[in-house]
C-alpha cells in the first residue's frame, strides 16, 4: 500500500468540539499525520479556528465572528475557540492542513502567513481552499505547500495550475475514480480527498491510490491503514 497522509478533519470531531485543542489533540494522539483546521479573522485581524462565519452552530452565540475582536471572541467562549499561534503550539512538530474559509483576500492570507512565520511553523503548514484564495497565498509565499480544492470534474486548467503551482489536487471524495486519480498522478500532482468516513469508502480510496485522506474518524483511518 502507498505511503498514506492521515488527516483528522477539524481534529476529532466525533470526541470533542471540532476546531478546538483538545480536539487537535486527541486526534494525533489518535493517529492522526495531520490536522485540519478552519481559519477566519476576528474583527482585530487574529486569525483563529472556526469553520462557520457566526458562533451559532457550535457556541450557542448568535455573532458574527468578523464583528468581534479577539478578546471579545474569548470571553463568548470561555478562550473555547483557538487563535492559530496557540493551534500551531498544541499541535507540536506536526503537521497543520489550514483551510481558508469564506471571503479570502490579500490582508487575510497576509495575517495568516504572520502568525506562521512568527510560530516558525512554514516547514509543516500547508494550505486549502479554492482557487482565488490559493492565488492569493503563492502571491504571498513563492515557497507555500498549496492543496488545490476542486469540485468538478473538469481538471484545473493548465494556466491555473502553473500561477498556484500545487502539490496537492483537493478533492471532495464522491468525485474520485480510477481516471481522476490516474489524470492527477500523470500530471505530477498528489491527490488529497475529503471527507470520507466509512471504512468503505476509506478502502475504496486507498484502493484507488490516494495520497491523503482528510476524514472526521481519524481512529478508522488509523486502524485501516495498521492492518494492511
Amino acid at each position: 500500500m502507498q505511503t498514506l497522509t492521515a488527516v483528522a478533519h477539524r481534529g476529532d470531531p466525533y470526541r470533542f468540539r471540532e476546531n478546538t485543542l483538545a480536539s487537535l489533540r486527541s486526534a494525533l494522539d489518535r493517529g492522526a499525520d495531520a490536522v485540519e483546521v478552519d481559519l477566519r479573522l476576528t474583527r482585530d485581524g487574529v486569525p483563529v479556528l472556526l469553520h462557520d462565519d457566526t458562533l451559532r452552530r457550535l457556541w450557542e452565540v448568535d455573532r458574527p465572528l468578523a464583528a468581534l475582536s479577539a478578546d471579545e471572541l474569548r470571553g463568548l467562549t470561555a478562550g473555547g475557540v483557538p487563535t492559530l499561534a496557540e493551534a500551531l503550539a498544541a499541535t507540536g512538530d506536526s503537521r497543520v492542513m489550514v483551510d481558508l474559509c469564506g471571503p479570502v483576500g490579500r490582508r487575510t492570507v497576509a495575517r495568516i502567513l504572520d502568525v506562521v512565520r512568527q510560530c516558525e511553523a512554514g516547514e509543516r503548514v500547508y494550505y486549502s481552499a479554492h482557487a482565488e484564495a490559493m492565488l492569493a497565498v503563492r502571491a504571498a509565499d513563492p515557497a507555500a505547500e498549496i492543496a488545490l480544492t476542486w469540485t468538478t470534474l473538469a481538471p484545473p486548467r493548465p494556466a491555473l495550475l502553473a500561477a498556484v503551482r500545487p502539490r496537492w489536487l483537493n478533492y471532495r471524495f464522491s468525485l474520485v475514480s480510477r481516471e481522476l486519480a490516474t489524470r492527477v498522478h500523470h500530471d505530477g500532482l498528489l491527490l488529497s480527498v475529503w471527507t470520507p468516513d466509512t471504512r468503505r469508502s476509506m478502502s475504496r480510496l486507498l484502493d484507488l491510490g490516494a495520497d491523503s485522506i482528510t476524514t472526521n474518524r481519524i481512529d478508522v483511518l488509523h486502524a485501516l491503514r495498521t492492518a494492511a
